[in-house]
């Protein structure tokens, strides 16, 4: 049996510059000022930071966990990448911060 395909969410009215570069970008006129030399230093760059190597186990409450599920849900993004997302913030934000919890 196939699955139904979701309805289409209704989007907000698009501004000016929003619609220019929309209607650039669907009559192909966009083009690309990323040289070969900065697209591998992005690639390094992204290969250093974004790599997920390490697995944990955690333990939440039902409602927490509903909270987060509902957030993700509503980002358009799986629950476990959210707070993935959200540790990664907390440290970043206090690495040269003492923490207190």
């Amino acid at each position: 049996m196939a699955k139904a395909m979701p309805e289409a969410q209704s989007t907000a009215p698009l501004e000016a510059d929003e619609q220019r570069l929309l209607d650039d970008f669907e009559r192909n006129e966009l083009r690309s000022i990323a040289t070969p030399s900065l697209l591998e230093g992005l690639r390094e760059a992204a290969k250093g930071t974004g790599q997920k190597d390490q697995r944990i186990n955690i333990r939440l409450s039902s409602h927490d966990l509903q909270a987060i599920r509902t957030r993700a849900l509503q980002a358009g993004i799986p629950y476990q990448t959210l707070i993935s997302s959200i540790l990664h913030q907390y440290v970043s934000r206090t690495k040269s911060h003492s923490v207190e919890v």
